[in-house]
């Protein structure tokens, strides 16, 4: 097991496998599983500064789609979720996000709050495509940024 574990460490790091790594994590990211995708993006420009573009590109896509899958788990729960009572906070959170419509979708950077928006987004069928347009403008400028924090940094 720890031979195989080794084998794919050695496979991810190389960089012709790092930017499908990058993918990977960023996909899983967006989901409701806790996960932070900047750490790889960084690491792997750190090691290749020549993959910037390319490593910001393949994490918004990865992590834009992340984000679109959360919204159809979102739209696929509104049944199973419409039977519970609200809370007041809860209804004014919903009746915000019904008002900024799609445009709260450019929120889905935030930690912690990010990835339940896209699936509230969902769940409140807002439109698909301007809502992961939107994703995907918050998640650029979030790895854009982060990534060149980071890299001014280190």
């Amino acid at each position: 097991m720890q031979a195989w574990l080794e084998h794919l460490l050695v496979l991810l790091a190389l960089p012709e496998f790092g930017l499908s790594t990058v993918f990977v994590v960023s996909f899983i990211s967006a989901t409701l599983l806790p996960l932070g995708s900047e750490p790889v993006v960084f690491g792997l420009v750190k090691l290749n500064p020549e993959l910037f573009w390319p490593a910001i590109l393949v994490a918004t896509i990865g992590n834009t789609l992340g984000g679109a899958l959360t919204w159809a788990m979102g739209f696929g729960s509104h049944k199973v979720v419409d039977r519970y009572q609200h809370s007041k906070h809860h209804l004014r959170a919903l009746d915000w996000l019904n008002r900024l419509g799609p445009k709260a979708c450019l929120l889905s950077w935030l930690p912690v709050v990010g990835d339940p928006l896209c699936a509230v987004a969902g769940w409140l069928k807002l439109p698909f495509w301007p809502s992961v347009a939107y994703m995907a403008v918050g998640k650029f400028g979030r790895y854009l940024v982060m990534t060149t924090a980071l890299s001014g940094l280190f």
